[in-house]
């Protein structure tokens, strides 16, 4: 058995490494920032390149594939096997655009070249959870992994600093980005997979004190700092289990017995329950059948289901409102996505600790709804150029945070409300709604946008998405009355967890 300092070395490498692994791995949420350009080049309709947006969350229906190799194969292997995905995904389409070797695709194989695309990042997401869990002892799990993969969230920021500085005359941001999505992740692959740390049986996580944590959360929020100006983000368990069902800042499925380890063992389902639901089993039949099940299944829809829709079609949205700099927009909500996952993390670990009364997780999604609600009805107000500049500037960074925020809640939201034992399967089952609404909200954008356009391929100015903005404004309101309804039904439970803790 190797000395207590070298497992603690080997620790904190792994860390390193799966923050250098998830710096890079949120190439899906560079899409808005040449989705326009891909259009003109493509010639594609709205409805088309919003297809191909719901392209990369299909691709992560399929993240359970990369759950199961993590069981059987080696974790470098299954490292290796996503970035080669990405390879092909995004390299496919670099050498179509720009005429080498590949000079025709069909729009098809696009679509199904983005869903690989968007099935690598999974891969790579299952192998930082499982590092994380397997390094840090029970009580830090959930930190290790919502702190290491907060980087994702500054995926964005960082592609485009690196098109910036590798291509800085290049007229086609579309082949830079999609050259840098399939080759980065491959190289940041080859250089951390040795400092990876399998943990195992002999060695075990090792035990992280309270200055651990509180370095992780400065090391974080300084860097948030750094690469985003003035936002932050960070990622609860809660999203990163999201993004292996689907997602958007998105955040693979990790193994059933890998996840549910990562719980705590403290979660309630709601209600009174026997036998095994008293052991926190609720199965999908029961959970289901609850009606706390479809009022929190409509929150989740209605709240940053929607914000993760206006975040992939920031870039059409910027260029009907006549920004050029679409790719400032895309930093500012990738780094404010960053502050938004932080904070509840933040204030579970210290606020938990310091036994501080805190409301309900329902009830804290309520209060971050109805500012959505505000964004978006922002939008639709018209006045001057400057104050249209503004408005979208501050939307972007309202709805990015509050959408952050509410996917880490989320998970904790699952495991209280449902139980822990079978939480992998039931959080997934709640956040199907992303593809859901991914498809039905981007498709009513494509609607609008297309009949205010006059049928043509673009359409400029304010109405292209007016109508859009008050359905989405109006459904976050209903949203932020459906998670008062269900904190007003889960209150005994939450008062019952105050006082057992």
């Amino acid at each position: 058995m190797p000395p207590p300092t070298s497992a603690a070395t080997l620790q904190w490498l792994s860390l390193v490494a799966i923050i250098w692994l998830q710096s890079v791995n949120g190439t899906n949420t560079t899409f808005p920032a040449y989705s326009s350009q891909l259009k003109n080049l493509l010639s594609l309709s709205q409805l088309q390149l919003n297809n191909l947006a719901f392209a990369s969350d299909a691709g992560k229906l399929f993240g359970f594939i990369s759950g199961v190799a993590a069981l059987h194969l080696p974790l470098p292997l299954v490292l290796l096997a996503g970035s080669l995905l990405g390879l092909a995904g995004y390299g496919t389409q670099y050498l179509f655009l720009t005429g080498t070797f590949i000079t025709s695709l069909s729009y098809p194989q696009i679509f199904l070249l983005t869903v690989l695309a968007g099935n690598s990042i999974c891969w790579i997401n299952t192998v930082c959870y499982v590092v994380a869990v397997r390094n840090f002892p029970a009580g830090h799990q959930p930190l290790a992994v919502g702190l290491s993969t907060a980087y994702q969230g500054l995926s964005a920021k960082i592609y485009t600093v690196f098109a910036a500085a590798v291509f800085p005359r290049s007229k086609n941001p579309a082949e830079a980005y999609l050259l840098l999505s399939s080759l980065l992740p491959l190289l940041v692959t080859t250089f951390t997979a040795p400092l990876l740390r399998n943990g195992g049986a002999e060695w075990g996580p090792v035990e992280m004190g309270r200055g651990g944590v509180v370095a992780m959360f400065l090391v974080t929020i300084a860097t948030g700092k750094k690469k985003g100006s003035t936002r932050i983000h960070t990622m609860n368990y809660v999203e990163e289990i999201e993004n292996g069902v689907v997602e958007g800042g998105g955040e693979t499925k990790l193994p059933m017995e890998t996840a549910v380890a990562t719980i705590s063992d403290e979660g309630k389902s709601c209600g009174d329950v026997s036998g095994d639901e008293k052991e926190g089993f609720v199965g999908v039949g029961v959970m289901v059948k609850r009606v706390e099940f479809w009022v929190y299944f409509g929150a989740y829809l209605c709240g940053p289901t929607i914000g993760l829709v206006f975040l992939n079609n920031l870039g059409q949205i910027a260029e009907s409102r006549g920004e050029v700099r679409t790719s400032s927009l895309v930093a500012l909500s990738s780094s404010f996505g960053f502050f938004g996952r932080l904070v509840p993390s933040f204030l579970d670990y210290f606020l938990a600790r310091s036994r501080c009364k805190m409301i309900s997780r329902p009830a804290s999604i309520a209060a971050l709804m109805a500012p959505m609600a505000a964004a978006f009805f922002l939008l639709v107000i018209n006045t001057t150029a400057s104050f249209n500049h503004v408005a979208l500037y501050v939307s972007t960074a309202v709805i990015g945070v509050c959408t952050g925020a509410i996917t880490s809640i989320s998970v904790s939201t699952t495991s209280d409300l449902f139980g822990t034992a079978n939480f992998s399967l039931n959080h997934n089952i709640v956040v199907a709604n992303i593809p859901l609404g991914s498809f039905a909200f981007g498709y009513l954008a494509a609607f609008f946008y297309h009949r205010e356009g006059g049928g043509g391929g673009k359409c400029m100015g304010m109405l292209c998405y007016r109508d859009t903005f008050v359905i989405w404004g109006s459904l976050c309101g209903f949203g932020t009355l459906l998670a008062l309804v269900l904190h007003a039904r889960t209150r005994k439970l939450y008062s019952q967890t105050v006082l057992a803790t």
